[in-house]
């Protein structure tokens, strides 16, 4: 999964010559993604992950063939925008393997914050493998082999995920008391923030590296923003929860508001990728404990018979973030400069904290008021 936006990037911009069509098009998919994820995350729960997610992920890797033979073989734009929308279909298999964190790790607290953290780790390295190897092949190889590669990998995980019966909780039809997990709201809100600087982090990166002559590099400098938040990730793990989640959270974001700004900061002073790369280093270091701090709350807050749901809801806000990201970040770095379009994450950083505070003094005032 690690491996399709920076494919479908790099494909679609090479063949089309736009990255603003390739953010467009990544953009739609995300969205679409989003908007079908609930309902899946719904099936999910009611009917048991394997027998929703073989069939969910077949269909989704139908859609990204589709887009490599509509670019391999010159098919008009709005074909792009079609075949990469059939990708909605994806499951949400991280949301299911934190479902089953929290079903297996229900009654100790302190092993589901490690368990959130290893499962937050292991997808930054998933997410640090794949642009290197997505850049890799679309360079060696012919433009259309990341995305090629990414669904046959998509595939196979779904499948050898599915297969693991013992781990996979039960299906729970509901009890007609659980309402749809409103109570995420809030988050959810911060979600589409935090997505919108990883969309747009990826898209800036790509064509920063690509001014500079060095677009194949674009996969290795994404790397090392995964890298950083890998690791911080395996720390905040092993360290421990400390205080309330939700004041946790406000101090992953104001350090991810701070940190998302060494990039934009180190391409003015310097404008060579080699400033930028450990500027991503550093600045991958708050993703991680934002996201499981995060998660920690989401599994707090939703109802044991609509996790799914709930998960899917938070990636809805993730994509929908990214979709906005990668669109505002195409076009900042085709209509601005890919040197000033490093300012697009460093804002949307800024948004989610100004959104968690903002949360965090409505419910206070909503706790006080009653």
């Amino acid at each position: 999964m690690g491996m399709f936006g920076v494919s479908a990037v790099v494909m679609i911009a090479g063949s089309r010559g736009s990255y603003a069509l390739a953010g467009a098009v990544t953009a739609t998919g995300l969205a679409a993604t989003g908007l079908a994820g609930p309902w899946i995350a719904r099936l999910v729960d009611r009917y048991g992950q394997a027998r929703i997610a073989v069939p969910a992920t077949v269909t989704a890797v139908l859609g990204s063939l589709a887009l490599l033979l509509c670019v391999r073989y010159g098919a008009p734009d709005w074909t792009l925008f079609a075949a990469y929308a059939a990708t909605a279909a994806t499951p949400n298999l991280g949301g299911m393997s934190r479902a089953r964190w929290a079903h297996l790790l229900r009654d100790d607290p302190g092993a589901l914050h490690t368990a959130n953290s290893f499962e937050q780790a292991a997808d930054e390295l998933c997410f640090m493998l794949g642009p290197v190897l997505a850049s890799f092949l679309t360079g060696a190889f012919f433009p259309e082999a990341g995305t090629l590669a990414g669904a046959v990998l998509l595939l196979t995980g779904a499948l050898l995920f599915t297969a693991q019966r013992a781990t996979e909780p039960p299906p729970r039809a509901g009890t007609g008391t659980a309402r749809t997990p409103l109570r995420i709201g809030p988050l959810l809100a911060g979600f589409v923030a935090t997505g919108a600087v990883f969309g747009s982090m990826e898209v800036v990166t790509i064509a920063y590296a690509d001014a500079q002559g060095h677009r194949s590099a674009a996969g290795a400098v994404l790397a090392l923003q995964a890298a950083g938040s890998c690791a911080a990730g395996l720390l905040y793990g092993a360290l421990g929860p400390a205080g309330p989640a939700e004041r946790r959270l406000s101090g992953c974001l104001l350090s991810m508001a701070a940190l998302m700004s060494l990039p934009l900061l180190a391409v003015r002073a310097f404008d060579t990728l080699w400033a930028l790369a450990p500027a991503l280093l550093a600045a991958g270091m708050a993703t991680a404990p934002t996201m499981v701090t995060a998660m920690t709350l989401v599994q707090e807050r939703t109802p044991a018979d609509r996790l799914n749901e709930g998960m899917s809801l938070v990636v809805t806000a993730l994509l929908t973030g990214i979709a906005c990201g990668s669109a505002l970040g195409g076009w900042a770095a085709e209509h601005v400069s890919p040197t000033a379009a490093f300012a697009t994450p460093a804002a949307a950083a800024v948004t989610a904290l100004v959104v968690s505070i903002a949360s965090r003094i409505a419910s206070a005032n909503s706790l006080h008021t009653h």
